[in-house]
């Protein structure tokens, strides 16, 4: 399905307020909030918008310290893919994980305490993850822009 400027409108008012009310919705892209309702419905139901979550503060949870680790597999092959994605699923800490071309198999997201913290966690589990021949990790010094929304062009 297409998505016409309506569609999109939602998508990027959704994007910035996950938390809007029907009837605020329907007043800022010109619907009655029955149509606007039964927009949003159908971006949800198909796959438009996965979820609708609260943003947390990570370091006021006590996860200021945000590592990316570059992870080289010993092998390649689909089996050892597929072990060690399912692996990273149940580690709440690798708050990403993408499969990448280049010189290593995998970027993760790595959120922690503090770097005893991340120590802790990459010496009794990440180097434990199956396949894991080498690991490169780099400790973020400063945010300079995180966010989660996609670019939404309304035409």
């Amino acid at each position: 399905m297409s998505l016409d400027p309506k569609d999109r409108q939602l998508l990027a008012l959704l994007q910035a307020d996950g938390r809007m009310t029907n009837a605020a919705l329907a007043e800022a892209i010109h619907l009655s909030p029955t149509a606007t309702l039964a927009r949003v419905q159908r971006l949800f139901r198909e796959g438009y918008v996965r979820a609708v979550t609260a943003q947390l503060d990570p370091r006021r949870i006590g996860l200021g310290t945000l590592l990316f680790v570059e992870v080289r597999l010993d092998r390649t092959t689909p089996n050892v893919i597929e072990a060690f994605d399912a692996a990273v699923q149940t580690h709440d800490e690798i708050v990403e994980c993408h499969l990448v071309a280049g010189g290593f198999d995998y970027l993760l997201k790595v959120r922690a305490h503090d770097m005893d913290d991340f120590h802790r966690f990459a010496s009794t589990r990440l180097w434990t993850l199956p396949g894991v021949r080498e690991t490169r990790t780099y400790a973020v010094m400063q945010e300079v822009k995180a966010s989660t929304r996609l670019p939404i062009r309304v035409r």
